[in-house]
C-alpha cells in the first residue's frame, strides 16, 4: 500500500515512518522540512504545509491512505493547526478519491475519560496541564475531530493517551472512543495505527490507545515533554 504520512518528521511520525516501510508500504512523507528526513528504499519525500490545501493536494496524488501525526505546543493563542490540516487533507482526499484516514487526536478528546485509579493524573496533572495549559490546543484538536465527522471517508480517530518514548513496541490495549490508562508510548502508537490500516476494526468512529506493561520515569517524561521542548 502506498500510505501518505503527515508530520512524519515529528516524534509519532517518524515511528509511522519507519514502521510502514519495514511492514512493507511505500510510504509518501509530508513535512515542511525535506532535509530532515535521510533517503530510503520505498520513501518518497512531499515537501508541503499541511494547512495549504494545494500543496497537500498534489503531495496526496497516487496515495491509497493518510496517516496524520501532525501536532502542536501548547500555546495561549489560538491554534487552528489541527483544524486547517484536517480541511486540508480531506479535500484533497475527495477530490482524490481516497477513502482512508488515521489521525492522531487525545484522549482528551472524550469529554468522560478519567483514567482508573489515576487519582493524582485525574485532579491535579490533568486540570493544570491539559485542561488549562493545552486548553487551545485540544480545543482545535475537538475541531479536527469535527471536521473529519462530517466527510464521507472511511476515517478512524486515534486517541493515544500522555506519549512517551520507549524502544520497541509492547502489548499495547485499543478500544472504542478512549482507553482506560494514563500513558501511551509513540511505538505503539504508530504500531496501532498500521494495525488498524490492515484489520479496519474502528472505522468512522475513535480508537483509543494505551501502554499498559512499561510506564514512563514522571520526571524524565516532563522535561523531555514540557521544559526540554521550550
Amino acid at each position: 500500500m502506498r500510505v501518505a504520512v503527515f508530520g512524519a518528521n515529528g516524534p509519532t511520525g517518524r515511528h509511522l515512518t519507519d514502521q510502514a516501510l519495514a511492514a512493507g508500504h511505500e510510504v509518501v512523507a509530508v513535512t515542511r522540512r525535506p532535509g530532515s528526513l535521510p533517503a530510503r528504499p520505498g520513501l518518497t519525500v512531499a515537501v508541503a504545509d499541511a494547512t495549504d490545501p494545494a500543496a497537500v493536494d498534489a503531495a496526496l496524488g497516487g496515495t491509497d491512505a493518510v496517516l496524520s501525526a501532525l501536532g502542536s505546543r501548547f500555546s495561549k493563542e489560538t491554534i487552528t493547526t489541527y483544524s486547517a490540516s484536517a480541511t486540508a487533507i480531506t479535500g484533497a482526499m475527495a477530490r482524490h478519491g481516497i477513502k482512508r484516514l488515521l489521525t492522531v487526536s487525545s484522549s482528551i478528546a472524550d469529554p468522560d475519560w478519567r483514567p482508573t485509579g489515576a487519582h493524582f493524573f485525574n485532579h491535579v496533572l490533568d486540570p493544570l496541564v491539559n485542561r488549562r495549559l493545552g486548553h487551545t490546543l485540544h480545543e482545535d484538536m475537538r475541531r479536527m475531530e469535527t471536521v473529519i465527522r462530517q466527510t464521507n471517508l472511511d476515517w478512524t480517530l486515534v486517541r493515544p493517551s500522555g506519549l512517551f518514548e520507549h524502544p520497541t513496541v509492547t502489548d499495547y490495549h485499543t478500544a472504542a472512543t478512549s482507553a482506560d490508562g494514563v500513558f501511551t508510548a509513540r511505538v505503539d502508537l504508530a504500531a496501532s495505527m498500521l494495525r488498524e490500516l490492515e484489520e479496519r476494526r474502528y472505522i468512522c468512529t475513535a480508537m483509543g490507545v494505551i501502554t499498559t506493561t512499561v510506564k514512563p520515569n514522571i520526571a524524565k517524561l516532563i522535561w523531555n515533554e514540557g521544559v526540554k521542548k521550550k
